[in-house]
């Protein structure tokens, strides 16, 4: 095996994950990560694999794609699922984490391990030498951003992405919200989420106040161009009045204990700590200003007199155009030792981002043995992921998470009500034979 150590540079999910798969092979890694001597817009704390956006990891469920990369991850070792599995919080049929004691676990992990050396300082440019990975998210630093454009010869792709508010628990009117999950599934027998039910009324009255709210404006150079997966409550709320009840306020499955009906409109509050002293307000990503956030946000009924331990903003995302940039081994295709893992690669969400990270490593330690490295089929989520990357039409690329719409069509037809069941046992299957092939199963 080779001894030349591997560059990495980004600290965070897919980051962190292609340095543990690589070091718990015996291979040497140098993780570049420029916090705490520089921070992005978004970043707060000097710990790895810092969560920004939401403390959600989403669907826990095998007959759901999300929920199938998960199991898929775990089968191979996956450091960030075993610190999500460890660090929980209750989110009903959703793997959420306290997202403080997550980001502590995967950084002592790092820090301890022999094989991975952590350098805390920003990389300005991508190094001409040696296996490099770029995993520096979609925050990507200028200097960085402008040195990978030189070497694709495309320009970037951006969209902006809005982080949701979090309310400290103690500061919610329980005499008006209530808990409860929708149909009554959860983790709690009271249910895991805090709900703000609204009248009619009530609705149409925040409805109208969202949109007459100041906004931060977009400087002069930007131009927003927004995930659909994530858009700002108020762009959502642009596209009509009932927009929100269809959405994140909608209020099927909910029972409001006060009434003994459904409301006409609700807003969920997810737990963000283990202790449950903060709760996130889920699908309120913003980039109202500070002042109307809280204005706006506490004529929710339950929040009028809401504290907030974080208020919404937005950044900038930054990714790839990756079926021009990229093969399907996630190397740039016009410099084959430069690898770029995370959403910079063109896929969405955390958990697509570390799984990028796991195969970039593997591509890398299959390389590194003298083997050639080897696709998952696109009947498995990972596979299902970078087929869609490195072959999709690069003319409307856009990030995109895991769904059953990636994976390979039903060789026969398979009832709408098995299908989910179907994918979810072909992809483990044929998930275990791909690990097998490697020498990660036996």
């Amino acid at each position: 095996m080779k001894s030349n150590k591997i560059t990495i540079i980004g600290g965070g999910l897919a980051g962190c994950e292609a340095a543990w798969q690589l070091a718990i092979r015996n291979i040497k890694v140098k993780l570049f990560e420029m916090k705490p001597k520089k921070f992005s817009p978004a970043h707060k704390s000097d710990k790895l694999a810092e969560l920004v956006c939401s403390n959600s990891l989403r669907s826990n469920q095998l007959q759901s794609a999300v929920g199938i990369l998960k199991e898929e991850m775990r089968m191979a070792g996956s450091l960030i699922m075993e610190a999500a599995d460890k660090n929980k919080v209750p989110a009903g049929k959703a793997l959420a984490v306290d997202r403080q004691a997550f980001s502590s676990y995967i950084t002592d992990k790092i820090l301890s391990h022999p094989n991975i050396e952590v350098i805390r300082e920003e990389v300005t440019f991508v190094p001409n030498e040696g296996i490099t990975v770029i995993a520096t998210g979609p925050l990507t630093s200028n200097a960085l951003s402008e040195s990978l454009k030189k070497i694709i010869g495309e320009d970037y792709l951006h969209f902006y992405d809005a982080i949701a508010p979090i309310v400290l628990a103690e500061s919610i009117n329980m005499n008006i919200a209530f808990r409860g999950s929708r149909y009554e599934q959860g983790d709690n027998r009271e249910g895991d989420y805090i709900n703000c039910p609204l009248t009619e009324e009530e609705y149409k009255r925040f409805i109208t106040e969202l949109l007459n709210a100041k906004k931060v404006p977009l400087k002069d150079f930007e131009k927003a161009v927004y995930f659909e997966g994530c858009l700002p409550i108020e762009v959502m709320a642009q596209r009509g009045l009932n927009t929100l009840r269809f959405g994140p306020m909608k209020p099927v499955g909910l029972i409001d204990p006060r009434t003994g009906k459904t409301p006409y409109a609700v807003v969920q509050l997810r737990m963000e700590d283990k202790e449950g002293t903060m709760y996130n307000m889920v699908g309120f990503q913003t980039k109202l200003t500070y002042p109307e956030q809280k204005r706006v946000f506490r004529l929710i009924p339950g929040l009028e007199n809401a504290e907030f331990v974080r208020l919404g903003s937005i950044h900038r995302n930054t990714f790839v155009c990756a079926p021009k940039v990229i093969d399907n081994t996630l190397r740039l295709k016009k410099k084959s030792n430069i690898f770029l893992a995370g959403q910079i690669s063109g896929v969405e969400g955390y958990v697509e981002s570390t799984a990028m990270g796991l195969i970039v490593a593997l591509n890398i330690w299959q390389i590194l043995t003298g083997k050639k490295p080897l696709i998952p089929p696109n009947t498995t989520a990972h596979g299902a992921l970078i087929f869609h990357i490195s072959s999709a039409n690069p003319k409307n690329f856009q990030p995109m998470n895991v769904n059953f719409g990636l994976f390979k069509p039903a060789e026969k037809k398979i009832p709408k009500k098995d299908r989910a069941n179907f994918y979810a046992k072909r992809a483990i299957e044929d998930w275990s034979r791909y690990l097998h092939s490697l020498g990660i199963l036996n």
